[in-house]
C-alpha cells in the first residue's frame, strides 16, 4: 500500500508553510526516514524558466526554503539544483528566489552544466543517459515538483521532473529520438528508477492551470503532498483535478515500469481529505495525451489527430526563443522569408509535436489546438 500525504496550506506565509512541511513529513516517519544525518542530499525543485515566483512555473521559495530548513535541523547536508530549459542554473534560481534561500541556508548550487554518462544495464527505453554532476556527487535525491499542467505528457509532476537531471542542452535529443509520447514516458520511467529518489513533496498550493508549464495560468490548490511513489502522488493529483490518472502516459507508464500505483484502492491517503481539495474548474485537457494506437508513427495521421503548437501574433514579442528550443533539424519554425518583424511560422510537415517551443515561451503567446478530427474521434467521458 502506497502513502500520500495531503496537507492543506492556504498560502505561502513561512511559518504555515514549516508547520505544514513538517507535518507532511512526520506522517510519513520523519526527516530521517529519508536520510542519515552527514549524508549529502540533493533538493531538486522544479526550476524550468528564469521565472519570478508568483508566475507558478516553479518550486516556490518557502516550500523550498520550509523543506530544506526540516532536512537541516536533522542534521543532513544539502545541496539544491536543476537544468532550466533555456536559462543557466544560477540565473533561474535567482529569479524564482531560491538562490537568496539557499544562501541564506548555506546550500550549495550543485554543477547542473556538466555532466557524465551513466550505464543502466535494466534500462527498458534507454540504458545509458548523460547526468549533471551535482545529481551524481549527491548520496540521494529529494525531488520538490510543482503542480502544473503540460502539453506533452498532461501534467508535470512527479515523475517528469527528474527529467531536469540531464543537463540543458541535451534533453532536446530526447525529444528527436522518442517522439513517440509512450516511449519518452518509458524513458523517463528508467531515468527515475535509476536516480531512485527518496522522497517526493509537490508545491500545490498555487498551480498552473491551462497552457503550463509555463504559459498558464495561477491556480489555488492549497495543497502541499508527500509520497515516497511518485506514480501514486501523480494520480493523486489527476483525482484532485478531475483528470483520469489513464490519460497520463507517464503515470500509466510509471506503474508498468514498477515506480508505484495509480489503482485508488493501493493508496493510502493520510492528512486532510482528498475530497476537500477536488476542483472540477481546474483547466486541464481531459483527454487521453495520444488516443489513437500507432497515431505518433504514423506521419500521415499526425496533422489531422495530434494537437498542433499555434504562436498568438498579439502576444508574440519576436524573441526567437522558440526556434532556439527546436530539437529537430531543419527546424519546425522558421522566419519567413527571413522576417524577424513577424513572428515565426510553423512547417508542420517537420514537427514532432514535443511542444518545446510551447514549454519555453516567456510571453506565453504559444498555444496548443486540438484538431478538429480528433474532437470527432474523441470524446471525453461525462
Amino acid at each position: 500500500m502506497s502513502k500520500v500525504a495531503l496537507i492543506r496550506c492556504e498560502n505561502y506565509h513561512y511559518d504555515n508553510v514549516k508547520q505544514s512541511v513538517k507535518r507532511g513529513l512526520n506522517l510519513l516517519g520523519g526527516p530521517l526516514e529519508f536520510a542519515i544525518p552527514k549524508e549529502k542530499i540533493l533538493l531538486k525543485p522544479n526550476l524550468l524558466s528564469a521565472d519570478p515566483p508568483e508566475r507558478c512555473c516553479t518550486t516556490h521559495p518557502s516550500v523550498f526554503k520550509a523543506v530544506a530548513e526540516v532536512f537541516l535541523e536533522a542534521s543532513i547536508n544539502l545541496t539544491y539544483g536543476d537544468s532550466p530549459g533555456v536559462h543557466k542554473p544560477h540565473t533561474a534560481s535567482q529569479k524564482c528566489g531560491l538562490a537568496q534561500v539557499a544562501k541564506q541556508l548555506n546550500i550549495d548550487l550543485a554543477d547542473f552544466v556538466a555532466g557524465k554518462e551513466i550505464f543502466f544495464k535494466e534500462g527498458i527505453q534507454n540504458k545509458k543517459f548523460i547526468l549533471a554532476n551535482g545529481v551524481l556527487e549527491s548520496d540521494g535525491i529529494i525531488s520538490i515538483p510543482k503542480l502544473k499542467t503540460h502539453g506533452l505528457t498532461g501534467i508535470t509532476g512527479c515523475i517528469k521532473n527528474q527529467f531536469g537531471c540531464i543537463p540543458g542542452p541535451l534533453k532536446g535529443e530526447f525529444h528527436v529520438k522518442m517522439p513517440d509520447i509512450n516511449d519518452f514516458s518509458r524513458m523517463l520511467a528508467d531515468l527515475n528508477s535509476y536516480l531512485k529518489p527518496r522522497l517526493y513533496i509537490m508545491d500545490g498550493i498555487m498551480a498552473m492551470e491551462g497552457n503550463g508549464p509555463r504559459g498558464g495560468d495561477p491556480k489555488k490548490m492549497s495543497v502541499i503532498l508527500f509520497s515516497t511513489d511518485p506514480v501514486a502522488l501523480d494520480a493523486t493529483v489527476c483525482r484532485m483535478i478531475k483528470l483520469n490518472p489513464k490519460f497520463v502516459p507517464t503515470i500509466v507508464i510509471g506503474e508498468e515500469a514498477g515506480l508505484g500505483t495509480f489503482y485508488e484502492n493501493d493508496i493510502e491517503i493520510l492528512g486532510d481529505d482528498l475530497e476537500s481539495f477536488i476542483d472540477t474548474s481546474f483547466v486541464v485537457r481531459r483527454e487521453p495525451v495520444k488516443p489513437f494506437k500507432y497515431e505518433s508513427s504514423i506521419r500521415l495521421l499526425r496533422n489531422p489527430l495530434v494537437p498542433k503548437p499555434y504562436i498568438d501574433a498579439s502576444k508574440c514579442i519576436k524573441c526567437g526563443l522558440c526556434l532556439d528550443m527546436c530539437p529537430v533539424e531543419p527546424k519546425a519554425l522558421f522566419w519567413h522569408k527571413g522576417d524577424k518583424s513577424t513572428p515565426p511560422s510553423y512547417a508542420y510537415k517537420r514537427c514532432i509535436r514535443c511542444y518545446c517551443c510551447q514549454e519555453i515561451c516567456p510571453e506565453s503567446a504559444i498555444y496548443l489546438k486540438t484538431p478538429l478530427l480528433r474532437k470527432l474521434f474523441y470524446r471525453p467521458p461525462m
